[in-house]
C-alpha cells in the first residue's frame, strides 16, 4: 500500500464523491442487513402463531382458552415503524378468534413482503448511487492520472526516451494506469461494502446469539491466513506480467515501425518468430498468474459454505434447547449469504490492489523524476537572437559518451552559423544545445547575455524553429503537419510556406493536395519530400532563430540551391544554424565552425578556411572540386 499512497492527493481532489460513495455504501448494505430481520420476524410469527395457537386449537382446546392464556403480537419492527407513523392504535390489535388469527397473520406477512422488497428497492437505488460516485471517481481519477503521465512524459529529458522503448511508455499510460483504476474504483468499494458490511451483520448477529455468532464466524481466520499467503505470489507474478507487455508492446512497436525494413530484408519470419517466443513467455506468466488467483474463489466459496453447515447445526441445537427461535437460524443463514460476496471479494480486491500496487509502482518510476531541464522563470521573455558558447561541453548522460568539448563562440542577432564536420563530431549535439534539449555537462549557452538555464523555457522554444535531422510527420494531412507549430493558421500562409520550401509542387501532385493524409511518420513520402515539409513547418512560425539540422542531406543539388536562395530570403534578419556535411550549404554563412570528435578544429568564413587549408579545405576538394569557391 506504501506504492499506492502516491494516489492519495486524488482521492483528496475528490474527496465529496469519495464521502458520498462511503455514505450510500452504508445505507445499501444497512437495507440489505435490515431485509433478514424482516424475514427472521415473519419466521417466528409464524412457528409462534401455529405451535402457540393452531396447534392447540387443532389439539381440541377452545379458541377461548388458548387466547386467554397468550396473545399474539405483531413483529417489533411493524410495531415500531407503526408508531414512528402514529398508526399504532388498533392497527395491530391482537386476534380472539381462529378467524382473526388467520386473517392477521396475513396481514402481517403481506405487511412483512411489502417492507421486504420496499427494503431491496432502497438497496438497489443506493448500491445505483454508489457506482456513480465512486466508480466515476475512479473514472476522473484515471483521467487525471493519465494527464499527469502525459505531462511528465513532455518534460522529461531527451536522454529519457533513449533508455526507455515507445512501447514500454505505452504500456504504463494504458495498461497499468487500467490496472490502478480498478483499485481506484471496484477495489475501494468492495473494500468499504466489506468492512460496513462486517460492522453491521456482526453487530445484529451478535444482538441475537453470541454462541451461534462465534460458530458462524469461526472459518473466516483460515481465510484471512490464505489471502495473506496467496497475495504476496499475486504481486510477483503481476509484477513478471507487467513487465512482459511491456516488452512485448515495444516489439510490437518496433516491427511495426521498421515494418519496411523487415521486408527489404526478408526478416519476417524471424520477426514472427521473436515475437512469438515473447507472447508466449507471457502467455506462459499469465497463467502462472491466473493459476494462482484461480485458489481465491474456491478456498472462500468452500469457507463460507462451512459457516452456513455451522450456522444450521449449531442454531438447530439452540433451537431445541429453547435459546433462539426458529426465525433466528433462517435470519442467520442469510447473513452468511450476505458475507458471501463480500468474503469472496477479499481475495479479488486483494489481488486488485496487489496488481495496482506493481502497476503504480512502474508509474512512480518515471512520475517521481525530476526533469533535469525545467522552466526557471515566471515571466516571458523576448528572444533578440543572439547565441553564446562559453567552453561548453557536453557528455550525454544515457551513454557516457564525450559528445562536445570545449566549444566558445559568439553568434550576433541576425548573423548565420554554419557548423560542419564529419558523422559523428557533435554537429547534432551542438545544434540541440540551444534548443536546450540538453543542458551542458561544462560551460555556458547564453541567449541574449542570459544563460539558458535561467530563460523562461517557453518562450525560448517558441522563439526558435528547429528542423531535426530525423524528420517526423505526424499521421495527419500535409496541412496539419506543416501548420504543426502554429495555432488556426491561414491556408495562404501554409502554401506560402510550402513554396518557400520547395515542396508545394510536390503537394499538389497529390489527388488530395494538403488535404493528403500521410502514413506513420509519413511513410508515404520520399526523404527529401519530408525534410522539406519540415522545413516548411520551422519558417511557418517566423522565429527569431532558425536551426536546420542537416535538412537537406536527402534533397539533390538543383533542388538544394533553390531552397537555399528561398532560406536566405527568409533568414535575412533572423539569427540561423546550418548543421550540415556539405560545403555547398554552408558557404555563404556568416561564421563556420568545423567539428571534429566534438571540438572545434577550425573556424572562419568559407574564403578563410579554403586559405587555411586544413579540414574544411579537403571537405570542400571532395566535394566540389579543387577549382571551385
Amino acid at each position: 500500500m506504501g506504492t499506492l499512497a502516491a494516489l492519495n492527493p486524488f482521492f483528496w481532489k475528490y474527496r465529496g464523491r469519495l464521502a458520498l460513495g462511503f455514505l450510500f455504501v452504508f445505507l445499501t448494505n444497512a437495507f440489505s442487513v435490515f431485509a433478514p430481520v424482516v424475514i427472521g420476524e415473519g419466521i417466528n410469527l409464524l412457528e409462534q402463531a401455529y405451535s402457540g395457537f393452531l396447534a392447540p386449537m387443532d389439539e381440541g382446546r377452545s379458541a377461548e382458552e388458548v387466547f386467554a392464556a397468550d396473545q399474539l403480537q405483531a413483529p417489533p419492527t411493524l410495531t415500531a415503524l407503526a408508531q414512528w407513523l402514529g398508526q399504532d392504535d388498533g392497527l395491530f390489535s391482537p386476534p380472539q378468534t381462529r378467524d382473526e388469527l388467520i386473517r392477521f397473520v396475513a396481514f402481517i406477512a403481506g405487511l412483512q413482503a411489502l417492507l421486504y422488497m420496499l427494503a431491496y428497492l432502497m438497496k438497489g437505488v443506493f448500491s445505483f448511487m454508489t457506482r456513480q460516485t465512486i466508480i466515476v471517481m475512479s473514472r476522473l481519477i484515471e483521467y487525471d492520472l493519465k494527464e499527469a503521465i502525459y505531462d511528465q512524459y513532455q518534460k522529461l529529458p531527451a536522454a529519457f526516451y533513449k533508455q526507455n522503448a515507445t512501447g514500454d511508455l505505452m504500456n504504463r499510460i494504458s495498461e497499468d494506469v487500467s490496472k490502478v483504476r480498478m483499485y481506484l474504483g471496484p477495489a475501494v468499494m468492495y473494500g468499504l461494502t466489506l468492512v460496513t458490511m462486517m460492522f453491521l451483520t456482526v453487530g445484529v448477529m451478535l444482538r441475537i446469539d453470541v454462541t451461534l455468532t462465534l460458530c458462524s464466524l469461526a472459518p473466516l481466520p483460515l481465510m484471512s491466513f490464505g489471502v495473506y499467503k496467496i497475495s504476496a505470489r499475486i504481486h510477483r507474478k503481476s509484477d513478471a506480467v507487467q513487465s512482459q507487455q511491456s516488452l512485448l508492446s515495444a516489439k510490437v512497436q518496433q516491427d511495426f515501425s521498421g515494418i519496411r525494413i523487415l521486408a527489404a530484408h526478408r526478416r519476417e519470419e524471424r520477426a514472427y518468430d521473436r515475437f512469438q517466443k515473447a507472447a508466449d513467455e507471457y502467455k506462459f506468466r499469465t497463467l502462472d498468474l491466473v493459476k494462482v488467483d484461480a485458489m481465491f474463489m474456491p478456498i472462500i466459496v468452500m469457507l463460507v459454505g462451512l459457516s452456513t453447515i455451522l450456522t444450521i447445526y449449531v442454531g438447530g441445537l439452540r433451537v431445541f434447547s429453547g435459546d433462539l427461535q426458529l426465525g433466528h437460524i433462517f435470519q442467520f443463514v442469510f447473513y452468511v449469504n450476505l458475507l458471501t460476496w463480500p468474503f469472496a471479494s477479499v481475495g479479488w480486491v486483494t489481488s486488485l490492489v496487489q496488481k495496482a500496487s506493481a502497476s503504480q509502482a512502474r508509474i512512480n518510476a518515471f512520475l517521481d523524476v525530476v526533469p533535469e531541464i525545467s522552466n526557471a522563470a515566471d515571466t516571458p521573455t523576448e528572444v533578440q537572437g543572439r547565441i553564446t558558447f562559453k567552453g561548453v561541453g557536453l557528455t550525454y548522460p544515457d551513454s557516457g559518451i564525450r559528445a562536445l568539448e570545449n566549444v566558445s563562440f559568439d553568434l550576433k542577432p541576425g548573423q548565420t552559423l554554419a557548423i560542419i564536420g564529419r558523422t559523428g563530431s557533435g554537429k547534432t549535439t551542438l545544434a540541440q544545445l540551444v534548443a536546450r534539449l540538453y543542458d551542458p555537462s561544462d560551460g555556458v549557452v547564453e541567449v541574449d547575455g542570459k544563460p539558458l538555464s535561467k530563460l523562461h523555457l517557453p518562450s525560448l522554444r517558441g522563439s526558435i524553429g528547429y528542423v531535426p535531422q530525423d524528420v517526423f510527420l505526424f499521421s495527419d494531412s500535409i496541412a496539419a503537419n506543416i501548420a504543426f507549430g502554429v495555432d488556426d493558421a491561414a491556408f495562404e500562409v501554409i502554401e506560402k510556406a510550402a513554396k518557400d520550401a520547395h515542396v508545394h509542387d510536390n503537394i499538389t501532385a497529390f489527388p488530395k493536395g494538403y488535404d493528403t493524409l500521410l502514413g506513420e511518420r509519413g511513410v508515404n513520402l520520399s526523404g527529401g519530400q519530408k525534410q522539406r515539409i519540415s522545413i516548411a513547418r520551422a519558417i511557418l512560425r517566423q522565429p527569431r532563430i532558425l536551426i536546420f539540422d542537416d535538412c537537406l542531406s536527402a534533397v539533390d543539388t538543383e533542388t538544394e540551391a533553390v531552397i537555399l536562395g528561398n532560406l536566405r530570403r527568409i533568414m535575412e534578419g533572423r539569427t540561423s544554424i546550418l548543421v550540415s556535411h556539405r560545403v555547398s550549404t554552408v558557404r555563404d554563412a556568416d561564421l563556420i565552425l568545423v567539428l571534429d570528435e566534438g571540438r572545434v578544429v577550425e573556424r572562419g568564413t568559407h574564403s578563410e578556411l579554403i586559405e587555411h587549408g586544413g579540414l574544411y579545405s579537403e571537405l570542400h576538394r571532395k566535394q566540389e572540386g579543387p577549382t571551385s569557391h
